[in-house]
């Protein structure tokens, strides 16, 4: 004699699930079989919180490394468009400093050349200070190594937005605070993401960005004529680095227009946005665990 029955129905995150019975002569057997999967308010945010926190996960793989530098791109270029508006300077120009910097010296600006130099100092201190916190991260083997740096440059940008212009009014040897701090973030960015990707990608280094396009167009439209060169000499475009400079360059001018329209019509507060999605671009990692649990 064969007989079964369903003892109890329960919700197990987010899923009915029955628990029953199959009994025969040899004995009993007890079983738990999930029905049906019913959405709950955390399923909502669980694929883009995942995504997000691949983005900054120390496991990188191509995709996610594409992904973040677009997104890195598209700030910077926001910050530097906009910024220029703010402050009459491009703050992640360091060939121009370096250049603006030699010019003034011979033409004996002594003061618009230090200037120059203190930008541009600005900037490596920012790169140091993510070399830094990296570092630091993972000798103690913090869990979210990426983590601390966007919320730096997160928590700068509230800064920028909330008290630029009072910054303004202060400045290091006719460098205004307010161009200082920008310098400084560009400086944390751009070594951020060339550290997560091992310098495959870098936000602000557009001239470099387009150096590579035009080298890997150039091996695209090269003509292997003969057997021996494609044997011996042959020249083939790397498609993926092709698209992803593409897309970098792409997303900067984006970014760039984006922060140029925001600082025209808004002001230093339009920096606001870009702030809450470094945040949350952040705490993505820590949210994720959260909803594990």
């Amino acid at each position: 004699m064969l007989t079964y029955a369903v003892q109890q129905f329960q919700f197990q995150r987010g899923a009915l699930v029955a628990h029953w019975s199959l009994t025969c002569r040899s004995g009993t057997a007890s079983a738990t079989l999930r029905l049906a999967t019913l959405p709950t308010l955390a399923d909502h945010f669980t694929m883009p919180i995942n995504y997000l926190s691949r983005l900054t996960s120390p496991k990188r793989t191509p995709r996610t490394n594409m992904h973040l530098g677009v997104t890195l791109a598209c700030v910077a270029g926001a910050l530097n468009a906009g910024g220029f508006l703010a402050v009459g300077q491009y703050t992640s120009h360091m060939t121009g400093m370096l250049s603006t910097a030699a010019d003034d010296l011979v033409l004996g600006k002594v003061v618009p050349a230090l200037a120059a130099l203190f930008m541009l100092v600005a900037f490596a201190s920012g790169a140091a200070s993510t070399a830094l916190m990296v570092s630091y991260s993972k000798r103690n083997g913090l869990r979210y190594i990426y983590t601390p740096v966007l919320l730096l440059e997160a928590i700068l940008l509230l800064l920028f937005g909330l008290i630029g212009t009072k910054l303004q009014e202060h400045a290091v040897i006719t460098v205004s605070l307010t161009t200082v701090l920008l310098c400084y973030v560009m400086g944390l960015q751009n070594a951020l993401i060339t550290k997560i990707s091992h310098a495959v990608i870098r936000t602000t280094h557009v001239t470099g960005l387009v150096t590579d396009i035009g080298i890997e167009i150039g091996k695209l439209i090269y003509w292997n004529r003969t057997k021996d060169d494609l044997r011996h000499h042959d020249v083939s475009a790397n498609h993926y680095k092709l698209r992803l400079h593409l897309m970098l360059v792409i997303s900067f001018f984006s970014g760039g227009v984006i922060g140029a329209f925001g600082f025209k019509h808004l002001g230093f507060i339009s920096t606001l946005p870009l702030a809450i999605a470094l945040v949350i671009l952040s705490l993505a990692p820590n949210l994720k665990t959260h909803l594990e649990h």
